[in-house]
């Protein structure tokens, strides 16, 4: 694919891990001389839906940055593993390393700003980006995070309903589970029973941001509609306990949902990666 927003895209799998991971490599038309950016989607969505169709992509290609997305396991155009592990957070981030390693990035070096990795997630891919960060720092520049929360909620899911559900249309009593499940059976892309396992992995790696904190400057942004914007500042005080710095960005009138969309959450985001100052 290539265009003037787009730039070049190069498409592999992940030799050595998951080949059915789909990965696609967005090469700028004028290189800023910048670090890559890794692009992490949320639970049921897709690199497609959550960083290209809202402008994620095109406005960082646009800053002279090369894109690096991944579509996680079940998800967009990324197979479905049978086995379990695949579906585990801390595999799901040992792919993601790989896949950094694979488009060529190489360990921070000071004084070379191509060096490294910044990464961008957001809802899910947010705790999987907080927590690259804390075990990967040889590699990661900055993060910014959208949607973050202190706690997982995938890890309430309640599976036994969802099954049933799928099995025999028996109503769902868990609001927050029943919400999931409508959001994942709206994409026919998805793999239900393969996000089932994604879920079933995330109850199994329980998700603490205070066990390892990344120790890099990091943005974190929600909407003021988001129930999860109350994690922010907690977020922020956990980061500034362990040495390292947080900014924080709420979004008038933005929920979990249309967050991602926001104008403003996408030039705040290039600047800060850019290590620029806030507009």
């Amino acid at each position: 694919m290539s265009g003037r927003h787009s730039g070049q895209q190069q498409t592999h799998t992940v030799e050595g891990t998951d080949p059915q991971l789909y990965v696609a490599v967005h090469e700028p038309a004028a290189d800023a001389g910048l670090r890559p950016v890794l692009l992490v989607h949320g639970f049921s969505s897709s690199s497609k839906l959550n960083w290209e169709d809202t402008g994620w992509v095109a406005a960082l290609l646009d800053a002279g940055r090369r894109v690096i997305t991944v579509d996680l396991p079940g998800h967009g155009r990324s197979g479905a593993p049978e086995d379990l592990d695949s579906y585990s957070p801390s595999r799901i981030r040992a792919d993601l390393l790989q896949t950094a390693f694979d488009a060529g990035v190489r360990p921070l070096q000071d004084g070379e700003p191509s060096s490294g990795l910044d990464v961008v997630g957001y809802s899910l891919g947010s705790r999987l980006a907080w927590e690259f960060g804390a075990t990967q720092p040889e590699i990661t520049h900055r993060l910014v995070l959208g949607g973050p929360n202190m706690a997982d909620p995938l890890a309430e899911f309640d599976l036994r309903a969802a099954q049933d559900y799928l099995a025999d249309g028996t109503p769902i009593a868990d609001e927050s589970t029943a919400q999931l499940l409508k959001m994942a059976l709206l994409l026919p892309s998805n793999n239900i029973f393969a996000l089932l396992s994604l879920v079933e992995a995330i109850k199994a790696e329980p998700y603490d941001p205070a066990e390892a904190v990344p120790h890099v400057p990091m943005l974190l942004v929600a909407g003021d509609k988001d129930e999860r914007a109350g994690s922010l500042p907690q977020l922020a005080e956990l980061a500034r306990k362990a040495g390292g710095t947080a900014e924080q960005l709420i979004l008038p009138g933005r929920n979990h949902t249309n967050a991602i969309t926001s104008r403003a959450f996408k030039q705040a985001a290039v600047r800060f990666l850019a290590g620029q100052e806030p507009a």
